[in-house]
C-alpha cells in the first residue's frame, strides 16, 4: 500500500481520507488550520442531492444587471476586483449557453445521482448518523411569478433525475407553519438532508481516523514537485515525500494544480452565514428563499441563515451590506428569530462552467485533484473520497469524469 498525502481537511479532504484509509494506504492529512476550518465550517449544512442546476444559465444574460446593482441582490461584485476576476468571469458567460449549461447541468446530475453512496458507509463506521437530520430541503417562492420564471429549471431536474414535489401556499403553511406567509409556492426535494452541525461531523469523523491510523500536520503546503517515483510536498517544515497526492484544498487549490501543470480558473465566491442561537425549533428542515439565495438550516446551536455570493478574491474583510441582507430577508420569513451572532465569511471554490476539478493531474498520475465543489462541497465530498481513492488504486471508475477533467478549460 502507499503513503498518501491529502491536502485539505474538508468535507472533500477528510472523505478521501477515509476512502484511501479503507483501502489500506497510510494516509497524512495537511491543513494548517484543522478540521472544517475553511468553507466546510460554515455552510448551510444540506446535502443537496438537488442541486444539479449551474449558477451559470442562460438567464443571467438578462438577469446579470438586477443581480449587481439592485440592494436586494445576493450576489455583489467589488469593482477593484473586477481586473483580476475578467478571465473567470467570460469564462462565466461563455458558459452560460444552453447548450453548455445544460452539459454542465447533465454531468452534475451524473455525480450528485451517486453522492449519497460515498457517505453510507463512513456515516455508520465512524459512528456519524447522530449528525443527519432527514429531513428534505424546502425552496420557497414569494410569488407565483418567480415560481413560473423557475419552472424550467425545475422541469430540467426532473428531466434529470430529480424527485420533486411542487407545494402549494397552504401545503408550504403546513409544512412549516412559523413562516411568515409570503410564499406562494415551494418545491420539495426528495432524498435531499442535512447535518445538525457540519464541524462537528468532520472533527468527529477525524478523531476516528486518528484512532485508526490517520496522521495530520498542521501546515500549509506551499509547493508540489510531481516526480516519476513520487511527490514532493513543501512545507514550512521542510520537504516532504510521499508516493501520491489527493488536493482537496478548495478555493486555495490553484497554486498548485499549476505546479502540476494545470492552470484552473479558480476563484472563491465568498459565503456568508449568520446565527440565530435557540431558534432550531421554528422550522424543521432547510428552508431556502429561491429569490433571495439563502437557506435558513435548523442545527444544534440555532437556526443558520448562509447564503449570498460576493466575488471579491480571498481577502478577510465582510461586506457588512451582504450580511444586513441576509438578516433583513431572514427576518421577513421568520420574524421570531431574534438577533443574530458570529458573522462568518467563507470561500466556496468555483469555476466558470460550474462544474468541480476531479481525475488525475496533467504533469502526473501521482496526484489526483478533487476541488472546485462550489455550493456542493458537502453533498459531493464522501463521492469525490470514493473518486480519488479509485484514481489512486487504478480502478476503473462508474463515473465518466472527462467532463471534470483539468484540461477542459486548455
Amino acid at each position: 500500500m502507499a503513503n498518501v498525502a491529502v491536502i485539505g481537511a474538508g468535507f472533500v479532504g477528510l472523505s478521501s481520507a477515509y476512502w484511501l484509509m479503507r483501502d489500506g494506504h497510510q494516509v497524512t492529512l495537511y491543513d494548517p488550520v484543522g478540521a472544517a476550518g475553511g468553507a466546510s465550517f460554515g455552510n448551510a449544512g444540506t446535502f443537496a442531492n438537488y442541486a444539479c442546476i449551474p449558477v451559470n444559465n442562460p438567464t443571467v444574460f438578462r438577469d446579470l444587471p438586477r443581480y449587481l446593482f439592485s440592494p436586494s441582490s445576493p450576489l455583489r461584485l467589488r469593482w477593484g476586483y473586477l481586473p483580476q476576476l475578467m478571465p473567470w468571469l467570460l469564462g462565466f458567460l461563455r458558459s452560460s449557453t444552453t447548450q453548455r449549461y445544460t452539459r454542465s447541468a447533465t454531468a452534475l446530475a451524473q455525480l450528485l445521482g451517486r453522492a449519497q453512496s460515498g457517505y453510507t458507509d463512513m456515516v455508520a463506521q465512524a459512528g456519524l448518523d447522530g449528525f443527519i437530520c432527514p429531513r428534505e430541503c424546502l425552496y420557497l417562492y414569494s410569488s407565483a411569478a418567480n415560481f413560473e420564471a423557475s419552472r424550467p429549471t425545475l422541469e430540467l431536474r426532473s428531466a434529470l433525475g430529480v424527485k420533486t414535489r411542487i407545494l402549494q401556499k397552504a401545503e408550504v403553511r403546513t409544512l412549516e407553519p412559523s413562516l411568515q406567509p409570503l410564499f406562494e409556492r415551494g418545491a420539495l426535494f426528495e432524498g435531499s438532508w442535512h447535518l445538525s452541525d457540519p464541524s462537528a461531523f468532520l472533527h468527529t469523523l477525524q478523531s476516528w481516523l486518528l484512532d485508526k491510523g490517520l496522521q495530520v500536520r498542521a501546515t500549509q503546503v506551499q509547493s508540489l514537485k510531481p516526480l516519476p517515483d513520487n511527490v514532493i510536498l513543501g512545507t514550512a517544515d521542510g520537504e516532504i515525500q510521499h508516493d501520491h497526492v489527493a488536493l482537496c484544498a478548495g478555493a486555495h487549490s490553484g497554486p498548485l494544480a499549476a505546479q502540476c501543470g494545470d492552470k484552473v480558473p479558480l476563484e472563491a465566491e465568498r459565503g456568508y452565514h449568520l446565527m440565530y442561537p435557540g431558534t432550531s425549533h421554528l422550522i424543521s428542515r432547510p428552508v431556502g428563499w429561491a429569490e433571495r439565495g439563502f437557506y435558513m438550516t435548523p442545527m444544534k446551536q440555532g437556526i443558520r441563515v448562509a447564503g449570498a455570493v460576493e466575488l471579491a478574491g480571498l481577502g478577510p474583510a465582510k461586506h457588512p451590506g451582504l450580511l444586513d441582507l441576509l438578516h433583513f430577508s431572514s427576518q421577513r420569513a421568520l420574524p421570531q428569530l431574534g438577533s443574530p451572532t458570529a458573522p462568518w465569511l467563507g470561500f466556496r471554490p468555483t469555476l466558470p462552467d460550474g462544474l468541480p476539478v476531479l481525475g488525475r493531474s496533467s504533469a502526473s498520475a501521482r496526484v489526483i485533484y478533487a476541488f472546485g465543489h462550489q455550493h456542493i462541497g458537502l453533498t459531493l465530498g464522501g463521492l469525490s473520497g470514493m473518486v480519488v481513492a479509485d484514481q489512486i488504486a487504478a480502478r476503473e471508475s462508474v463515473l465518466d469524469l472527462k467532463p471534470f477533467a483539468a484540461t477542459r478549460f486548455q
